[in-house]
């Protein structure tokens, strides 16, 4: 069995070694951190991504750990009121083949490591940047921050927003700052007043604002996310902000919405970033998946639902691979997913600018457009994303226009127009 190399061992990381694995590979994860484990609040697993998980043969872990919400809830964040909802009862889950479900962080990187950890095929190392790549005919060299040379017979950069793989085979500079501040919180359930404990995911929309919430840890905890539209041009990650600031940041905020943001405690904040997406993902034995290859904002919820459909496309397309055709196969595995993953940076883009943050007449036809739809209607408007099955050749439960070829724009614009 060749030894590929993966740069990165984040949630992506760890799929992508499990699903080589899976199909006749042994992988070698290199981790910059000292240790593998996954910071961070919640994550919403739509049923692209489970299917993802199924394939890759940890979706009934993450399905125990997971928490099985009744709908999608979009509300007025300065009225109060219900503007739209999207059931996620047994028609959704018919429909699309699978659950849509919310975990923390930690509870969906887990299963990951320990099928990573059960498998002779996968090594993890922790405390090892990659610094930059080389390669020849025979395979590619990985440079290590410490001085360190790995060799194996191909290189996966997973190592995400701040990628060194993509530094060198891109050379885009920078991530694109959104301009959006995004405070996080984790609060225990015992301090939710038992009128705001929804099982549901809640978006509140205000003028250049909104806050999410939703439960976690089995019910444990309430994942808090307030964002602003507030310009921000630096990125900055898990800078902690008092406690009394954040209800400040959100002008206008309604009663509902303003108790929640009133349980928050040990807030911190990020300032969002993405990239533009690119043509080339490929440099002969070396790939990019995930965030290294299409960082999105968090507004269409399919970051890491994009990163486990990544991991299944590039195992089974490297079924077989010899020694010589990690270029051709590589080159397969971009041109399949780079159309999806590119519609999905620019429909996250756009709602992030056209339905989550409107003010004024902008939001009064927002909520009108929502409003109108009916549920068959915004289950046709999410098929194409939470839909879709990878991993089997030419199969799908709900298929997008036009055979899956539909451009981004009338992807995002499907999310937003009647």
């Amino acid at each position: 069995m060749a030894r590929i190399l993966i740069a990165g061992g984040g949630i992506g990381g760890l799929a992508t070694a499990v699903s080589l694995a899976r199909h006749g590979h042994r992988a070698l994860v290199l981790e910059s951190r000292g240790e593998l484990t996954e910071l961070g609040a919640g994550i919403q697993l739509a049923p692209n991504a489970f299917h993802a998980l199924d394939l890759l043969g940890v979706g009934g872990p993450v399905r125990e750990r997971a928490v099985h919400i009744d709908e999608l809830r979009f509300m007025d964040g300065t009225t109060g009121q219900r503007v739209a909802g999207l059931p996620l009862d047994a028609a959704y889950r018919r429909r699309f083949g699978g659950p849509y479900a919310v975990v923390q962080r930690i509870d969906l990187y887990a299963p990951l490591l320990a099928a990573c950890q059960a498998s002779p095929a996968v090594e993890l190392r922790t405390g090892a940047r990659v610094r930059h790549y080389t390669q020849d005919e025979t395979g590619v060299t990985v440079h290590l921050a410490s001085g360190e040379r790995v060799r194996g017979a191909a290189l996966v950069g997973a190592d995400g927003l701040y990628s060194a793989v993509r530094r060198q085979l891109v050379g885009d500079g920078p991530p694109r700052v959104s301009g959006h501040t995004i405070y996080r919180s984790v609060v225990p359930m015992e301090r939710v007043p038992r009128d705001l404990r929804w099982n549901t995911v809640t978006l509140w929309a205000g003028p250049r604002w909104h806050i999410v919430h939703y439960p976690i840890g089995g019910g444990r905890f309430l994942n808090l996310a307030a964002t602003r539209d507030d310009g921000a041009t630096e990125a900055v990650a898990g800078v902690p902000v008092e406690a009394r600031r954040v209800p400040g940041e959100f002008p206008g905020v309604g009663e509902t919405p303003r108790r929640l943001l009133g349980l928050g405690a040990d807030w911190r904040s990020w300032v969002l970033c993405d990239r533009d997406p690119v043509a080339r993902w490929t440099d002969r034995r070396v790939v990019l998946v995930g965030d290294a290859a299409h960082p999105m904002l968090q507004y269409a919820a399919q970051g890491a639902c994009q990163a486990l459909e990544d991991a299944v496309v590039l195992g089974r397309l490297l079924v077989g691979a010899g020694e010589t055709a990690y270029g051709q196969r590589f080159g397969w595995f971009a041109d399949e997913r780079r159309e999806r993953t590119a519609a999905t940076q620019s429909a996250a883009r756009a709602m992030g600018h056209r339905l989550y943050h409107p003010a004024g007449e902008a939001a009064h036809r927002r909520d009108a457009l929502l409003s109108a739809l009916s549920t068959e209607d915004l289950y046709d408007r999410v098929a194409w994303l939470h839909g879709a099955r990878v991993g089997v050749p030419g199969a799908a439960f709900d298929q997008p226009p036009n055979g899956g070829r539909t451009s981004a724009r009338h992807r995002a614009d499907a999310l937003l127009t009647p």
